[in-house]
């Protein structure tokens, strides 16, 4: 007789999106200190640059935090936003350039952010290079603007958050099974969130222990839509 499984009931867990929550490796540790550095920056705009998935949301929502920064999309940026966008110390501009980037938009935003002294925070994941932009001046002002780059998850980085991820969720995974799944899994931190996750939810389903073993069968079966979304 197959054992009667428990209902996993989906209990809400919060996404820790505290600076004392995001691990500083090789990998991001000049982006972070960019970061840190405000408000003594370079400049009042800076790129806070990295692929999906290098935790790009995470930090940017650790500077909101210490700045009061309001939020706004690369995608849904307008002129007839400007005013209320820049009426604070602080704004973060996201997942630049979007699929239509108001070009205009965005280089009135900057000229006026440096005038009134507004720090501005944008988010990206390709190069200003490739975001074909075609108002010159936009992207002269862009080019001169420094960038905070956050390089791709290194292993001490993976290994960091997925120990964090299962001890926040009360855990206790052994030392092999971290490293099992470190060698087999996603390379991203959307990937690392979705998998324990997961591991959580078979876990209590099933009544099991989370052992290398079972780590490896969860893994070797997972096909749930999102669940390795690249994600930051």
């Amino acid at each position: 007789m197959t054992p009667a499984r428990q209902l996993a009931l989906e209990l809400p867990h919060r996404t820790a999106l505290g600076r004392d929550d995001f691990l500083v490796t090789v990998s991001n540790a000049a982006a972070v200190a960019m970061i840190d550095r405000w408000p003594s920056w370079p400049s009042s705009a800076v790129l806070l640059a990295g692929p999906t998935g290098s935790g790009k949301t995470h930090l940017a929502e650790v500077w909101r935090q210490s700045s009061g920064a309001s939020r706004a999309s690369a995608a849904g940026l307008g002129e007839a936003d400007l005013p209320k966008l820049l009426g604070g110390r602080a704004l973060v501009v996201e997942d630049a350039p979007g699929p239509r980037l108001d070009e205009t938009a965005l280089f009135h935003l900057l000229n006026h952010a440096r005038q009134i002294g507004v720090s501005v925070l944008i988010t990206t994941a390709l190069p200003v290079a490739q975001w074909g932009v075609q108002l010159p001046d936009l992207l002269s002002r862009l080019r001169a603007i420094p960038v905070a780059e956050l390089g791709p998850p290194d292993d001490t980085l993976l290994r960091g958050v997925l120990v964090k991820l299962f001890a926040d969720r009360q855990l206790a995974v052994e030392e092999t099974t971290i490293s099992f799944l470190l060698r087999r899994m996603p390379r991203s931190l959307a990937a690392a969130r979705g998998l324990v996750a997961e591991i959580d939810r078979r876990a209590l389903e099933e009544k099991a222990e989370v052992s290398r073993g079972f780590a490896s069968r969860v893994l070797g079966s997972i096909n749930a839509p999102g669940l390795f979304d690249d994600s930051d």
